[in-house]
């Protein structure tokens, strides 16, 4: 049995399969699915002449392709420079050579490959420090969100799980979601109506992937700042996929690795309209287009869901391409939310009203009454609403 070499990751006799399978597809680019060293890459490429990418490039690649926003685009250059800088040496190894200094370009003696680090470390800086603004923006953004009042819901899962096609399902929003690894890169908030009243806002998150970089960790902090101010999590799980149970493993992995793993949550399986096309979808109409049934025998599907997939509670069958389940799922949240709720009992007096309108976006109301005194309100609030309604708390 061949051994790894650390050298190459691999040993000399997959090196020879690798070789061989090469030659066969004459491929000009291999990809390792695995993160390598920035010398296990050079020394791959010598042996085996060939062009090599890493699992952290490819990643780094696709995340490139799809960041839209200023925020976005930031964190990634960020990783991608941190992922190259100490790659750059077999970039520049033909302008080894000193060069002549010029002034303000670079100093007596120093290399092309001395430049190019001194260069990415300098804008490796001041993204940091861009980065860092952006950051505090977002905080002040959140801190105005605990003062309203709303709860934070968060959609967390492995990528392409259909995170945001929930969300725009939940909010009726237009959120970009595509077939796509990482369609989504920045955190986006929508505010989402609960079956007793309440409001809360839903936040859809950046997707996991099992052994996530070390350097898109760090850039994307952002959205995992998110997933750590929600009240509840729900966990989008794409029922469908063959690797669906260890993808569910992959993101309570990270969930706990983020602290958030105790966080009350709730699972949607999502996508059984591709598992139980027979329960979900009408047979097709004569236009060609499947029509998804609401509320078809919810109790059935859950019950048969149960019974094959050996399913505890806490699971809510969905389907957000079909918009099927979702009075279930907010039926779930708004039971979840309330758990975390606290008793109040408050006399808002009529000019004041406006206030009055804000207890009724975030909290669930048990009782009201018009007195002569004021508008008399009871039932359960956000913790971080109370300290509003002190001056008026009976």
């Amino acid at each position: 049995m061949s051994r790894r070499n650390p050298a190459t990751l691999i040993g000399s006799g997959k090196l020879e399969e690798l070789k061989q399978a090469r030659d066969e597809s004459q491929a000009d680019l291999l990809l390792f699915d695995d993160e390598l060293t920035p010398s296990q890459q050079r020394n791959l490429e010598e042996i085996l002449d060939t062009k090599i990418i890493d699992r952290t490039a490819l990643i780094l690649d696709i995340f490139a392709r799809h960041a839209q926003t200023k925020e976005g685009r930031l964190q990634v250059e960020l990783a991608q420079l941190e992922y190259r800088l100490p790659r750059l040496t077999r970039m520049w190894t033909h302008l080894s050579r000193q060069a002549v200094g010029g002034v303000g370009l670079r100093g007596p003696g120093e290399t092309q490959l001395e430049v190019d680090r001194r260069q990415s470390r300098e804008r490796i800086s001041k993204l940091k420090s861009e980065l860092k603004e952006v950051h505090a923006h977002r905080e002040l953004y959140r801190q105005k969100r605990k003062r309203e009042g709303l709860p934070v819901v968060a959609l967390v899962g492995y990528t392409n799980a259909g995170k945001s096609t929930l969300l725009n399902a939940l909010a009726d929003s237009d959120v970009y979601a595509a077939n796509l690894l990482f369609a989504t890169l920045d955190p986006t908030t929508r505010t989402i109506n609960l079956p007793e009243g309440q409001q809360a806002l839903l936040t859809d998150t950046v997707g996991f992937i099992q052994r996530l970089p070390t350097q898109l960790v760090a850039a994307f902090r952002a959205t995992l700042e998110e997933i750590q101010e929600a009240a509840v999590l729900v966990h989008v799980l794409d029922l469908a996929h063959p690797n669906a149970e260890e993808q569910a493993a992959t993101v309570d992995k990270v969930l706990d690795e983020l602290g958030v793993g105790d966080r009350p949550k709730i699972v949607a399986l999502n996508k059984i309209d591709r598992l139980f096309p027979d329960l979900v979808r009408e047979p097709k109409s004569p236009n060609g287009k499947e029509t998804a049934i609401e509320p078809l025998d919810a109790a059935t599907i859950s019950a048969r869901m149960a019974a094959d997939l050996e399913l505890g509670p806490g699971y809510v069958p969905v389907s957000a391409q079909l918009s099927w389940g979702l009075s279930d799922l907010l039926a779930a949240i708004q039971a979840a939310l309330s758990a975390t709720l606290c008793p109040f009992k408050a006399l808002i007096p009529y000019s004041d009203s406006e206030l009055v309108s804000r207890i009724h976006q975030v909290a669930v109301i048990r009782q009201e009454e018009h007195t002569e005194n004021g508008t008399l309100i009871e039932g359960r609030i956000p913790k971080q609403f109370l300290q509003r309604l002190e001056t008026y708390a009976v």
